[in-house]
């Protein structure tokens, strides 16, 4: 049976969610604090953590790295608004495996966590193999996407390390594979290391290895990501990550081609491949003396630039398809395809968290849908409405007032305190639009 550890200072959402997961098959435990969280963190293990956000004393990226450094194949499910959806991104890159949105839904919470159990295939470091595309790739029609195939294409077959630089979500991992499956170490093994995921006191032990009884915890002997990926590829993901001590021995094990396990006299002769990835300006992370200039250079041999999903129009839509094909084999439904306004939405909305983040809300509203199309309906209200500097409100497709009230009452069932809170005015602020547009719901009730 799963045992899945809920924390969140809502004391009856904690139990109204103990309960569900109960109901379906799992065993939970709730808790109320983050400071008795931690300390059953360091005490017990979990298979699946929920943890909200935003709570006094201990922040949930906090409780994140506490987890991770415990028990690093325990998945972390973060509760947040979608108006936090940058934060909840963060949270991914910090090791968490996805988010939900409050007020949570049920079928929504029984397959996340459905998903989160699934066996995966493992690296030798036991990351989850996971890539954004799980059943494959589709490619862009954009200039940038184009672009960004010819330099994959370019560099993949030659011997040179690799820097991938972009925000989080645009699929870093996914171009490493790519570049790995198209080079002439296609056969060998890909190895994926989560720099930031690392407790520094077993970088060393990770990177190269261990001999039996070399510290305490070591029972057997452990082989490094270096000699698990020797003649293939090592993927070194959120390389701005590592501390200034491990970038040392890194760049000793890259220039030398030698390794030595944590215990050991014996040096290993590694062949490796080094594709690096990061969302970190690392050219100023030498400036400020954070990052080695030395290995910088060797990591950039060839440096790829992944651009953000807002900077590829042209594929939105066709992105938002492969992922709508995804979610209908997943989750055995047979949705057609997108509302025209749903299509402008996207088209216009930032995606601050990427392909990512277009994974997650295409599956979401997938799971939500109750007709042939995804309407607006199915989508978070954060898309397309936003609180602007005089807390206004506009669409992010830039449609007056009057439509973006009509849509606002529309999710909102009519009701002016949720459609109010939607477009994030007061009430008081939307009666008034009411009056001026001619608006009347007097026959609607609220």
């Amino acid at each position: 049976m799963a045992k899945i550890l809920v924390i969140d200072d809502d004391v009856t959402f904690c139990l109204m969610l103990k309960k569900l997961l109960e109901n379906n098959g799992y065993q939970v435990t709730t808790v109320f604090s983050p400071v008795e969280a931690r300390r059953i963190i360091e005490t017990r293990r979990f298979d699946v953590v929920f943890t909200d956000l935003r709570m006094p004393d201990i922040s949930g990226m906090e409780l994140i790295r506490l987890i991770k450094e415990r028990t690093p194949k325990t998945r972390i499910i973060m509760m947040t608004g979608y108006a936090d959806i940058s934060t909840a991104i963060e949270s991914i890159k910090k090791g968490a495996y996805n988010y939900i949105p409050k007020p949570l839904n049920r079928d929504e919470v029984l397959n996340i966590v459905r998903e989160a159990l699934e066996p995966v295939q493992e690296t030798p470091n036991g990351k989850p193999n996971n890539s954004l595309d799980e059943s494959g790739y589709m490619e862009g029609y954009s200039k940038s996407s184009q672009q960004l195939k010819e330099f994959i294409e370019l560099v993949a077959p030659t011997p040179m390390s690799v820097l991938l630089v972009g925000e989080t979500g645009t699929g870093k991992e996914y171009a490493a594979k790519l570049i790995h499956k198209k080079s002439k170490r296609a056969g060998k093994p890909f190895v994926a290391v989560d720099c930031g995921a690392i407790p520094s006191e077993l970088v060393a032990s990770e990177f190269f290895g261990h001999v039996k009884g070399s510290f305490t915890g070591a029972v057997s002997d452990k082989t490094g990501y270096f000699e698990a990926a020797n003649g293939g590829t090592l993927f070194l993901d959120e390389v701005g990550n590592l501390s200034y001590k491990t970038q040392v021995q890194l760049l000793r094990a890259l220039q030398e081609r030698l390794v030595k396990p944590v215990g050991s006299n014996r040096e290993i002769p590694v062949d490796v491949r080094i594709i690096a990835a990061t969302n970190e300006d690392l050219q100023k992370a030498q400036e400020n003396g954070d990052f080695r200039n030395d290995l910088y250079h060797r990591l950039n041999e060839f440096q790829i630039n992944l651009p953000a999903l807002r900077e590829r129009k042209a594929d939105i839509m066709l992105f938002a398809g492969f992922f709508l094909d995804q979610a209908n084999k997943y989750l055995k439904k047979s949705i057609q395809g997108f509302d025209k306004d749903v299509e402008q939405v996207f088209l216009d909305y930032s995606w601050p968290g990427n392909l990512r983040e277009m994974k997650n809300i295409v599956k979401r509203a997938t799971l939500l849908a109750k007709g042939n199309l995804i309407t607006m309906n199915e989508l978070p209200s954060e898309l397309y409405a936003a609180e602007s500097g005089n807390n206004a409100f506009a669409l992010y497709n830039k449609k007056d007032e009057y439509e973006a009230i009509q849509k606002a009452l529309e999710v909102a069932n009519n009701n002016k305190s949720e459609a109010a809170r939607l477009l994030q005015i007061d009430r008081k602020t939307l009666y008034n639009k009411l009056k001026l547009y001619n608006i009347d719901l007097s026959d609607r009730g609220n």
